[in-house]
């Protein structure tokens, strides 16, 4: 595989800058190998699903972890990627190749600064802040911003409206940079008809890292992920194991439950609890153990996510259905309109 058989041509009028209203009216593919296209929204996600089906949500919660920060006279731009075992941050910083450890870096006139524990190189630093538990999160509060996708052309940086926009109703646990924005599409009104439906829900926790903006820049096949957070509990894993033992689907909410699925699954497909970083790099020849379906949102040319849907429905189906969706005026990216996928055979 070449990064060449992942690239496509994106017209930027393709691209969202912000969520529709209300947000399950965007659009929603229906995309399964072998049969046509169809088009509906996502108020119609529940007829789309059957009775008995498991649908699994991301319940992480994004923080603003895009920090301004100065070592002496340079400025040092940082976005928080990660909290470490022993309580420090990984983060990718900007003019990182002037951080040694040991330097402490001020942000602004706030009392919390950080020292610099060790400097990686490419951008990658880890850091120690003066502030802990609700100290650090009232930190990140008054001097943080959210930490948007570059795609989201923000001049003046990220609005009042995106800190309501750029959240799910799943959000219960603080530590994403990035939203699992596949669950940027539910409502209130979406989630009792998948109730009444007969759809089973249940969440798990992925904190999605900075690295899931970065491109590939190098062959798929040295290609390296960066490491995420996350947790399924022994009730949610026993949940997914009695669904899949008696025949019903499991419906990913996005590409982050699916990894995190995917990461905790046996090859017998059984999945177990988790607690603990995951780099698993999903692509064309993988075999899935653990998801039948995928609701996610149109990814980037290029990049590891668009690997992964080829991965999970078929390259060329994949790619017939971006075309379809870029002639047809889908909406990209983390604003955008959403696909559901159903596993290749």
């Amino acid at each position: 595989m070449q990064i060449s058989d992942f690239d496509f041509d994106l017209p930027r009028e393709n691209i969202a800058l912000e969520p529709a209203r209300p947000r399950d009216s965007a659009r929603l593919l229906r995309v399964a190998a072998g049969q046509p296209l169809s088009e509906a929204r996502i108020s119609d996600l529940p007829s789309l699903l059957e009775p008995g089906d498991l649908l699994v949500a991301n319940d992480t919660a994004v923080i603003r972890a895009q920090l301004a920060a100065r070592r002496g006279e340079a400025k040092i731009g940082i976005t928080l990627d990660r909290i470490l075992s022993d309580g420090s941050w990984h983060a990718l910083a900007k003019n990182a190749r002037k951080l040694r450890p040991g330097d402490t870096l001020h942000f602004g006139s706030d009392p919390v600064t950080a020292e610099v524990v060790e400097n990686e190189g490419d951008g990658a630093i880890s850091m120690r802040f003066s502030a802990e538990g609700e100290a650090f999160d009232d930190f990140l509060k008054r001097a943080g911003v959210l930490a948007l996708p570059p795609y989201i052309d923000r001049p003046t940086g990220p609005t009042a409206q995106d800190d309501s926009d750029y959240a799910t109703i799943f959000e219960r646990h603080k530590g994403a940079v990035a939203a699992p924005t596949a669950g940027l599409h539910f409502t209130p009104e979406v989630l009792a008809a998948l109730d009444a439906r007969g759809v089973e829900r249940h969440t798990l926790t992925l904190h999605v890292g900075a690295g899931t903006f970065l491109p590939v820049r190098d062959e798929i096949a040295s290609h390296k992920m960066h490491a995420e957070w996350g947790r399924i509990d022994a009730q949610t894993a026993q949940l997914i194991n009695d669904t899949r033992a008696s025949g019903r689907r499991i419906v990913a909410v996005g590409t982050t439950s699916l990894r995190l699925l995917e990461s905790a699954a046996d090859e017998q497909g059984i999945v177990h609890p988790w607690e603990g970083e995951t780099s698993i790099f999903i692509k064309p020849g993988y075999r899935f153990r653990a998801v039948d379906r995928l609701m996610t949102n149109f990814h980037l040319p290029r990049s590891t996510l668009f690997m992964l849907v080829c991965a999970l429905a078929g390259t060329e189906t994949m790619r017939d259905a971006y075309r379809h969706a870029i002639a047809e005026g889908f909406r990209f990216y983390s604003y955008g309109d959403a696909c559901l996928l159903d596993r290749a055979p």
